[in-house]
């Protein structure tokens, strides 16, 4: 009989298989994913396909890929809402946005975004500050479906309520309502605002810098990843952000292991905005 201890063992084993074949298949590196979230997830997957083992989804993730993408998608976490951390979008109208203002053409990276609600709230703030036409949003996730979502701009109306109050305590300006159009049972944000938006693939564990932006916003990404990754996806994104441009991190998330953090100075240290120090 195997014992508890041998069990872990041999998942951990079956794990770093299963990563090693997907890397060297698909050119995907999760070893640097915090484990703990990883072998979860795995385990989630294995009940959803109906294998036993982890060691089973080698051959299939092998010879089939569209198993392999879908379990990429249950790796993306889409976790979101519009205005989600209200306090947030208060704090960049306040400090980041009237800095924004003195830039005659503003760019934007929204690492990690999901489905799009977060994308579109900040869209929103721009456009009541009345700079969005100087903007140009960069908005990326690894989870394809997750783009589809969010270019479709279309979410369940039963979040409305929850929408509107977040907007309310975001310092919101208008009525959350005018800013969507209600049919049936869902909501469709309005054209104007999307058209701002460009929504790309990028992964922050296999891609490149992707320019110099004002702002990037990536929030409750790093969450999901090991100190080592984390750092790499921090110098990623400061290598992205041009001299005196913000940053956004998730509440949950910290720079005090990284270098990147000497290279930033608090606007909100709470809220985790920071700005990059230079010319």
């Amino acid at each position: 009989m195997i014992e508890s201890g041998e069990v872990a063992e041999l998942e951990a084993l079956e794990l770093d298989l299963l990563l090693r074949a997907v890397q060297s298949r698909y050119g995907y590196d999760f070893h640097d994913y915090a484990k703990a979230s990883i072998i979860r997830r795995v385990k989630k997957h294995l009940d959803e396909v109906g294998v036993g083992q982890i060691s089973e989804l080698i051959p299939l993730f092998l010879r089939d890929s569209r198993a392999f993408y879908r379990f990429v998608k249950s790796l993306s976490v889409v976790v979101t809402e519009m205005f989600r951390d209200p306090e947030v979008f208060r704090v960049l109208r306040a400090e980041v946005i009237p800095v924004l203002k003195t830039y005659p053409f503003i760019k934007i990276w929204h690492a990690g975004c999901a489905s799009g609600q977060e994308v579109y709230s900040l869209a929103i703030v721009l456009e009541e500050e009345g700079i969005l036409d100087r903007c140009q949003i960069y908005a990326t996730d690894f989870n394809d479906d997750a783009l589809k979502l969010a270019r479709k701009g279309i979410y369940p109306a039963e979040d409305i309520e929850k929408y509107e109050n977040n907007y309310r305590l975001g310092g919101g300006k208008r009525k959350a309502a005018d800013y969507w159009v209600s049919r049936y049972d869902s909501i469709k944000i309005n054209s104007r605002l999307a058209q701002r938006v460009t929504f790309a693939n990028h992964n922050l564990v296999t891609d490149g810098v992707f320019g110099e932006m004002n702002l990037v916003m990536c929030r409750n990404v790093l969450i999901y990843f090991n100190e080592q990754l984390q750092d790499r996806a921090l110098n990623l994104i400061n290598d992205s952000l041009c001299p005196r441009g913000f940053l956004c991190i998730g509440r949950r998330e910290s720079l005090k292991f990284s270098q990147v953090r000497r290279q930033l100075e608090d606007v909100d240290n709470t809220l985790r905005i920071y700005r990059k120090l230079g010319a």
